[in-house]
């Protein structure tokens, strides 16, 4: 008899609910996906062409395990001229594999055994499974449509326990859309303040924001050193695959995180960095014109869940729509088989991002105005179909 060889740790943990729907849209050729959260833009041609450049040139090396300083010096730049706040390249920047890397070590440099991390949903898949890996507890926050689903004073000090640790603040969010602007911020930074929390704040989406400015809760007074930052090129420069973001945090904190990904990674792609240097040089025109191109989607989604009388608040960042389907007294998941199976069209159940996300769905805008008229037809058929009026 052989014995176990797996971990009770992992094998307790549920598989994304987001990967679920796309295994089974990629057996069905004519199905519309609103489902991925990727750009549908090409990497911009300046970056592409910095990569190729950098890859004819020969230069494959592994990088510093913090990454090129070039890239270190231009995140932060980059940072103090978008959110104004300073951080030392040397010290206080590393360079990860993806946004998501850094969720991860994050957690395992900040976390021991039993202590909470609180975590607003519903919000991006990685948060829960990342924080029991890491041996913490994760707690989470139910926000509600009622509060535009913000995070407020007084659902955070529902939830803080002696044993809280870490806040995690994952705004502008996936998949609400909901960013928290600098009076709200400011309310959560005095309450992380007086209860000695920490903030891992995921800014992602910083760059996606439509009619208001992205503020980082690292601004304010006493925050910068309680505060680990994530960010990424995914997202905003459309370089998913180039699987690049990067943490900024005061020095004590870095250097713990940078330890751990010494040895669980060595080093961000060397290719992926060079490229993210021309982004962050001369890339704000091309994000300028995706986001652009985001909102007038945005705008299109809206007023079309509005003439197929879908409820929904209306986001101010990242590229989704989160409808409320509870008039139709079916679960998330209900919805979204019976709306794949039927017009094949595929969305996110909105409890693939924690129980509260039960009665909505999450409804991708990055993909082509053509691609979402088509869908949201099929979307209105089925829905007039719900409502007995087809």
């Amino acid at each position: 008899m052989m014995r176990n060889p797996l971990s009770k740790k992992i094998t307790g943990i549920e598989p994304s609910g987001i990967r679920k729907f796309f295994d089974l849209v990629s057996e069905m050729p004519d199905a519309i996906s609103l489902g991925v959260g990727e750009p549908d833009f090409d990497t911009p041609w300046r970056i592409r062409e910095e990569g190729i450049y950098t890859l004819e040139q020969g230069k494959t090396f592994y990088t510093s395990n913090a990454g090129l300083k070039d890239l270190k010096i231009e995140i932060s730049k980059y940072l103090e001229r978008k959110i104004h706040v300073e951080y030392d390249p040397d010290h206080e920047i590393m360079v990860t594999v993806g946004g998501s890397e850094g969720i991860d070590v994050a957690l395992r440099a900040m976390l021991d055994l039993g202590d909470e991390v609180l975590i607003p949903q519903p919000s991006y898949v990685s948060y829960v499974p990342c924080t029991i890996l890491a041996n913490g507890v994760p707690v989470p926050i139910p926000l509600e449509e009622k509060d535009n689903f913000k995070l407020t004073k007084e659902k955070l000090l529902q939830y803080i326990t002696p044993k809280s640790k870490i806040l995690v603040l994952p705004f502008p969010n996936n998949p609400t859309g909901a960013v928290m602007t600098a009076e709200e911020l400011a309310v959560i930074a005095e309450i992380v303040v007086e209860k000695d929390l920490f903030v891992l704040t995921d800014e992602i989406y910083g760059e996606l924001t439509y009619g208001m400015e992205h503020t980082t809760i690292a601004s304010f007074p006493g925050l910068k050193e309680r505060t680990v930052l994530i960010n990424g090129f995914s997202k905003a420069y459309a370089m998913t695959g180039w699987r690049l973001g990067y943490l900024a945090a005061p020095a004590v904190i870095l250097e713990q995180m940078l330890k751990i990904h010494q040895f669980a990674i060595m080093c961000a792609p060397t290719t992926s960095q060079y490229a993210a240097v021309a982004a962050l040089r001369d890339g704000d025109k091309d994000v300028q014109m995706m986001r652009e191109s985001y909102d007038q989607r945005r705008r299109f989604l809206m007023n079309a869940f509005k003439e197929m009388g879908l409820e929904c608040f209306e986001p101010n960042g990242a590229f989704y729509a989160f409808p409320s389907i509870k008039r139709f007294g079916m679960t998330s998941d209900e919805f979204a088989t019976r709306l794949l199976q039927e017009e094949k069209v595929a969305v996110v159940p909105g409890t693939a991002f924690g129980d509260c996300g039960e009665g909505y769905l999450r409804v991708s805008y990055a993909y082509s105005l053509k691609s979402l008229k088509e869908a949201l037809g099929r979307m209105e058929r089925f829905v007039k179909r719900l409502d007995g009026k087809a």
